[in-house]
């Protein structure tokens, strides 16, 4: 099984490569504790990182925003190596992903801090979208738990294909407002709006399938250095749910 998460397939590929069932090799099998542990820490990390650059932005915006092109950049690449470079399992890998992407986020959410939208206060758009994130969190893993849909080989792979067509188009939209001022995607605008309601749907079902691949990496006896890889991969997911739903909330004010 696949998971639409890059870094939980190639995570489940090379424990399978490396453990043929998972045996001996491993000091100690990977458990829900561990997977909690790991997740807790990175998230941990990119919220001083971002809480760091946050407090820089009201001091100097445009180190602030430096950071956030750095932490967006470098994030993305380290998911990169961590998914192909076969680095995924490694704390440093997660940890380095976590510094970038706090970065990232901090000085994503310092340009709506300092905005009013739509006579609402950027702080209180921020607020909201923590709890929405949350929110969508819990109540995925309540819809997995409970079976209430079920993660087939099938809904990986449309889930899957959407994601990779959500991703050209994100691409695309970005060259346009770079080149010719043509940023349909990002304008916030009905188009606009659709897209990043998209983005949050096509962000909550991954959490399906990184649980899925979590919860099969435990049963497997997977090696326990592996849930920082784990830990990864849902931060990836979280940090995207978090961006978009705060995306989204500006829109709606605006409107």
């Amino acid at each position: 099984m696949r998971s639409s998460n890059p870094v939980m397939t190639s995570l489940t590929e090379t424990s399978q490569q490396q453990n043929p069932g998972y045996a001996s090799e491993a000091p100690r099998p990977m458990t829900v504790d561990d997977v909690v542990t790991k997740t807790g820490i990175t998230l941990g990390v990119i919220i001083v990182a971002a809480a760091i650059n946050f407090y820089l932005g009201t001091m100097n915006p445009g180190t602030a925003m430096m950071l956030m092109l750095v932490g967006g950049i470098g994030g993305f690449i380290t998911v990169l190596v961590a998914s192909f470079g076969r680095k995924w399992g490694s704390p440093a890998a997660t940890l380095i992903y976590a510094v970038f992407e706090g970065l990232f986020v901090g000085g994503f959410s310092f340009v709506f801090a300092n905005s009013t939208i739509g006579g609402s206060n950027g702080m209180a758009l921020i607020g909201q979208a923590i709890v929405g994130t949350i929110g969508v969190f819990i109540g995925m893993l309540i819809v997995y738990k409970t079976g209430a849909v079920k993660v087939t080989p099938k809904f990986t792979k449309i889930l899957v294909g959407l994601i990779a067509g959500v991703a050209v188009m994100a691409l695309a939209n970005f060259l346009g407002a770079l080149f010719f001022d043509f940023n349909p995607l990002r304008d916030g605008g009905p188009l606009a709006i659709i897209f990043s309601l998209v983005c949050i749907v096509l962000a909550a079902l991954s959490f399906l399938t990184d649980f899925d691949q979590a919860d099969r990496l435990i049963r497997a006896g997977a090696p326990a250095k592996q849930a920082w890889g784990v830990a990864l991969g849902l931060a990836v997911t979280l940090v995207w749910l978090y961006t978009e739903i705060l995306r989204l909330l500006s829109y709606v004010q605006r409107n």
